[in-house]
């Protein structure tokens, strides 16, 4: 830049400078004191009502929380209850159908009992004896399969017959309902089994009913 052209710059910006009312201009710009102190007053206010106002949400928010939290384990609680009671239930229906089995099974080893002792007499049967002892063979075979499946129904519902014969008696899982005196056994020695008991998951489903030995 020439010296000619700073010089027309600076005669410029003096004539500028004569013709602006700079006090003016710095008076409007100036900012009010009280006005000032006004407006900070209001922010601090808003501040405060916001802080107040996220603290209430921020309570809200913790006490619902908290609230779920504790009907959550009420409801947990609730279902814990009623998943025993349920299984009990199921436990309770469970033994009643496997004693109704049993009482069948009884029935059913009974009369297979029978059809194993059982000696045709060929004076009575006349000329269909042997028709007789064939239908007879037959259905104690169809007796012993059904038998079978009782016992491997009974197995798969973890159902086991107790050992009682040649034991000493077990009050926890036998009933003496019958005595006999043999001195070549010891005093206590169960005898004869009369009626079968059972043990369901390892408890008594039944009671054994059994003859012992009483010197």
């Amino acid at each position: 830049m020439s010296d000619t052209q700073k010089n027309r710059l600076l005669e410029e910006f003096q004539a500028y400078l004569e013709q602006t009312d700079l006090a003016h201009t710095l008076s409007a710009e100036q900012p009010d004191l009280s006005t000032l102190l006004g407006e900070m007053a209001g922010l601090k206010s808003e501040v405060k009502a916001e802080s107040r106002h996220f603290k209430t949400t921020l309570d809200t928010l913790s006490n619902s929380l908290t609230a779920l939290q504790t009907d959550n384990k009420t409801l947990a609680g609730e279902l814990a209850v009623h998943g025993e009671r349920l299984q009990q239930m199921r436990s309770e229906t469970l033994r009643a159908v496997l004693m109704d089995i049993v009482d069948i099974y009884d029935r059913l080893t009974a009369g297979f009992g029978v059809l194993q002792n059982y000696n045709p007499v060929s004076s009575l049967f006349g000329h269909s004896a042997k028709q007789d002892v064939r239908f007879i063979e037959s259905f104690k075979e169809g007796q012993s399969m059904t038998l079978n499946r009782f016992d491997q129904l009974l197995q798969r519902h973890n159902v086991q017959a107790i050992d009682c014969i040649g034991k000493p008696l077990d009050p926890c899982t036998m009933s003496a309902v019958e005595i006999d005196r043999n001195p070549k056994l010891e005093n206590g020695i169960v005898i004869e089994e009369l009626r079968k008991g059972f043990l369901f998951k390892g408890n008594v489903l039944r009671l054994a009913e059994v003859k012992v030995n009483k010197l």
